[in-house]
């Protein structure tokens, strides 16, 4: 299956530097967003080492496709475990890129199913019959406390410490990835992106951006930005939005 693709990533209201990176590889069927973290410019660089580690061992020949989901999840996952390496080795090299590290989500299209793996709290979403749901499981400190049944998904919104992750790229030399497959409808919107995006805007504003903009993932990208600018953009917001090519929501 061929998508329709488009990303966006922008610095935000309140940040002076874009620490996020994301891809597009429809040769390899890859797409990815990354949220570098740390100080002095070194979440922008635990952000683009680990989206060019995954590139590197996700490239595919030009005409050749993923044809095996389990295949395409063990090499998934071992592109993330070496951008994790990559990280941690750099940080060990260069002592004022300490405490950086990365979150990431990426998505690799398999046929009609996309398998998708991640590490802290950039998130995947579908939209499915106007109806819009989480995919991933946020590695972060209010998602455990969400779990334990001690705050709301409401509360978890904006807390203070929505901001810590649990787990990440760089933070240590082992790292567990957590994988899952979808399979993929026509109609179907699939969004990946940083908390940039959902720190500012909840769930049925996502989905209302996404639904009014399902025919074009690239307006539905600006709309999503331009949105959680609006609300305060406290951060740098990256999105990038798949479509199943031809269909509509």
């Amino acid at each position: 299956m061929k998508f329709r693709v488009a990303g966006l990533s922008d610095v935000g209201r309140c940040r002076s530097l874009n620490q996020d990176r994301y891809l597009v590889d429809p040769t390899s069927g890859l797409y990815a967003v990354a949220d570098g973290m740390g100080g002095h410019a070194a979440g922008e660089v635990a952000s683009r080492m680990a989206i060019e580690a995954l590139a590197q061992s996700m490239r595919r020949e030009e005409g050749s496709s993923w044809d095996d989901p389990a295949e395409a999840g063990r090499c998934l996952e071992q592109a993330l475990l070496e951008g994790n390496r990559k990280i941690c080795e750099s940080t060990e090299a260069h002592s004022e890129w300490r405490g950086m590290g990365t979150t990431i989500v990426a998505a690799v299209a398999v046929g009609n199913r996309l398998v998708i793996g991640h590490v802290g709290d950039s998130r995947a979403y579908l939209l499915r019959n106007g109806d819009l749901t989480q995919l991933t499981s946020d590695h972060s400190l209010v998602n455990e406390q969400v779990k334990m049944g001690l705050i709301t998904s409401e509360e978890a919104q904006r807390h203070p410490h929505r901001n810590i992750v649990t787990r990440a790229l760089g933070n240590q030399p082992r790292v567990a990835v957590d994988l899952l497959e979808e399979t993929v409808q026509a109609g179907d919107l699939i969004l990946l992106c940083s908390d940039g995006l959902n720190s500012m805007l909840d769930h049925a504003e996502i989905r209302e951006a996404l639904h009014s903009h399902r025919n074009v993932p690239q307006t539905a990208c600006r709309a999503l930005v331009d949105r959680a600018n609006a609300r305060g953009g406290e951060d740098n917001i990256t999105v990038v939005v798949l479509s199943p090519d031809g269909a509509n929501s």
